[in-house]
């Protein structure tokens, strides 16, 4: 399967604002690992996705109250039972990267014991064989 980019939106409210008036971070990872979750269960089953790591979440500007952000999120690398997610958070324009980041999840079986998805990833793109190259040796 080739890589599937996921879009979600979320517009900045007062109640997800800091003490300094800008994006709380805690709310900024829920929304971050939410995508990621997206892109998952788009390919395999939501209730046996868990989240194993966020790996890094860096700001490269404060969000203000009233900005409409966009999530992109895809999965760029399968494993037997892990699937790593590529998430980018994004502001009016496509160069307006905020956040960029990687998060694997593991697909788990009832007891909690990673079960095999049987998904497999095709990075097509030089940048989506860079990412999943990179998202391989995520541990």
């Amino acid at each position: 399967m080739s890589i599937q980019t996921l879009t979600t939106y979320h517009l900045v409210k007062s109640e997800d604002l800091n003490h300094h008036g800008t994006l709380f971070a805690g709310r900024n990872a829920e929304w971050f690992v939410e995508a990621g979750f997206i892109a998952a269960s788009a390919l395999a089953r939501p209730e046996n996705i868990v989240c194993l790591k966020i790996h890094g979440m860096s700001f490269t500007r404060p969000v203000q109250r009233g900005e409409v952000i966009c999530f992109e999120s895809q999965i760029v690398f399968a494993g037997r039972s892990r699937l790593v997610a590529h998430v980018k958070m994004k502001g009016k324009s496509e160069e307006d990267v905020i956040v960029d980041g990687f998060i694997t999840f593991v697909h788990v079986d009832q007891d909690g014991k990673p079960l095999p998805h049987g998904v497999i990833i095709t990075a097509e793109t030089p940048d989506e064989i860079k990412l999943q190259e990179y998202a391989r040796n995520l541990r």
